[in-house]
């Protein structure tokens, strides 16, 4: 078979169209320094073993100035590197290691809101109500005869009232933490301050940006605010209820402007940066962030979020790919990040069972088979990097991580449990530190205890523990990656039309072929040779819950 590795190099400003990008929690990486929490000095250690399992990126999460109210993404100052994981210094060697490496990174950036402990809004509470620093947030007198009462019934996606008040009675907007207030994109210095924010950290060898909560910049602050009533307040559900474009928080027309002139920003490099905007919206809304003259990619929540069921995976493939097609972009797939339950676990829980409440269990409502749990987890992902367009992969899933449901409540730091009032565990459980080696008191990760505590059960999925272990899923990702690559050619696929009951099949080439089954039984398998499968064949038949490709 013809090698048709593509051009992934510096030079080609289309990497990213079928790149594979690796998710670092920044704090549960790695830790360097032995405070147990993990730092850029420590993924600048460990950027080998990205090398090695193929990726093509790595997107760093927050690693700025914070106080952790939201795991990083209640920003304190965005152009600097929070004190506990490194330097700036620090920061440039990491990106020269990986360059070296022939790795491409990619940041986030957070330009929704910032941290309560950000300069600009310690200035707008030293302030007067009306006056510019305030501007550039959103302050608003209460309702009420005193002003008691919230400005709007908005709500926070965190839970509770999307606005606080502050000792001289207005209040702010924050919808997701009272620690993260909004910034007002009306205001031309937060719009001035961004555009210095992209080009510092394009100067630094920055290949591209992570736009957390890209639909939420924009909100119709025209007087008197609008309430939302029963249209739905937290995020994607909401939008099918108001016409497109018009919730007064969410994915408003207008945000389209930003990217707009982000873009410009982003083509006056000799190699463009490139974008990928957090976008909960619906298919035909997602396309617009990713047209041509803004972002280059949309984040595809609809895969995440699909049942292992053929039928369903098969319809939101197509229309995902019909998506990106529209918008002249690539698709994007993925199965775990920072902010839900690892797909290793969320894959076995039986249709209608909400995580949130799986978790509240300690993950035993329904007990789980971790078995049976990482093989559909192996299958789905060969499934995924099978797929035309990018794949995002998160931390650990390489090694198979289970979600860690059990966590005690007193060692949980995720907002979400205490404004929920402990109705809700949040997401603590996918963001446990990593492990590296079979034994020490962090299995790894660094020197001395992790932030998170580490289940026993982490040692059999150690790094250490799976290198050159044949079947190991980490050699399963490293295989998959490394022919991947050889492989990748146009950027379509062709669905068999006589594929049996719970099977997806689809041709990417005339020499690559790939088939999952999502059925409870196996089924036999087309003539061609055997490239790579998820899990052991029988025969010349596929089991339920494998993944195969044929050449």
């Amino acid at each position: 078979m013809a090698d048709r590795t593509p051009d992934l190099s510096s030079k080609s400003p289309d990497w990213w169209r079928q790149a594979v990008i690796y998710q670092v929690y920044p704090r549960s990486f790695a830790d360097a320094d032995g405070d147990g929490l993990g730092d850029l000095r420590g993924i600048t250690q460990r950027l080998d073993h990205l090398a090695g399992l193929g990726v093509d990126a790595l997107w760093l999460s927050p690693f700025y100035p914070s106080e952790l109210a939201d795991g990083g993404y209640d920003v304190a100052d965005h152009r600097d590197v929070d004190p506990r994981l490194g330097t700036l210094d620090d920061f440039d060697a990491l990106v020269g290691e990986a360059h070296r490496l022939g790795l491409k990174v990619v940041v986030d950036i957070v330009p929704n809101h910032t941290s309560h402990q950000h300069p600009w809004f310690q200035e707008a509470l030293r302030s007067a109500p009306g006056s510019p620093a305030r501007e550039r947030y959103v302050f608003r007198p209460g309702r009420g005869a005193h002003g008691e009462l919230p400005p709007t019934d908005w709500q926070s996606v965190f839970g509770g009232s999307a606005w606080k008040r502050t000792p001289d009675g207005e209040w702010y907007l924050h919808l997701f933490a009272p620690e993260q207030p909004d910034l007002n994109w009306d205001d031309e210095d937060v719009r001035a301050d961004f555009r210095t924010t992209l080009r510092f950290w394009s100067a630094r060898g920055v290949d591209g940006f992570r736009i957390d909560v890209a639909h939420g910049l924009v909100k119709d602050l025209a007087e008197p605010l609008r309430d939302i009533g029963n249209i739905g307040a937290t995020g994607e559900e909401a939008l099918p209820l108001v016409p497109p474009g018009s919730h007064p928080y969410w994915d408003r027309d207008e945000v389209h402007e930003i990217y707009r002139d982000w873009r410009k920003i982003f083509d006056a490099y000799s190699l463009p940066r490139t974008a990928v905007a957090e976008a909960w919206v619906p298919g035909p809304r997602r396309a617009l962030y990713a047209r041509a003259d803004e972002l280059d990619q949309a984040f595809n929540f609809e895969y995440l979020q699909t049942r292992w069921d053929a039928d369903e995976l098969r319809r939101v493939i197509t229309d995902e790919l019909a998506t990106a097609r529209a918008a002249g972009a690539t698709a994007t797939w993925v199965l775990s990040n920072h902010d839900v339950v690892r797909h290793t676990s969320r894959l076995m829980l039986p249709s209608g069972t909400d995580p949130a409440a799986w978790l509240l269990s300690g993950g035993s409502a329904p007990a789980i088979d971790t078995g049976a749990g990482l093989r559909r987890a192996r299958a789905a992902t060969l499934l995924m990097l099978a797929l035309p367009g990018s794949s995002y992969l998160y931390q650990g899933e390489e090694l198979g991580l289970p979600e860690v449901a059990d966590l005690p409540t007193e060692v949980l730091q995720d907002p979400i449990w205490e404004q929920t009032g402990h109705v809700r565990k949040g997401r603590d459980g996918c963001r446990v530190p990593l492990p590296w080696t079979t034994d020490g008191p962090s299995y790894g990760f660094g020197p001395g205890a992790a932030w998170l505590p580490q289940p026993s059960s982490f040692a059999a999925y150690a790094v250490e523990a799976q290198t050159e272990v044949e079947g190991s899923t980490l050699e399963l990702y490293r295989t998959a990656l490394r022919l991947r690559r050889k492989l990748l050619e146009g950027e379509t696929l062709t669905w068999t039309p006589d594929a049996p009951a719970g099977v997806l099949d689809f041709a990417r080439s005339e020499d690559w072929r790939c088939l999952a089954n999502l059925s409870g039984q196996a089924v036999p398998l087309p003539p061609g040779e055997v490239l790579l499968a998820s899990s052991p064949l029988d025969g010349r038949a596929l089991p339920p819950d494998t993944t195969v490709w044929l050449a």
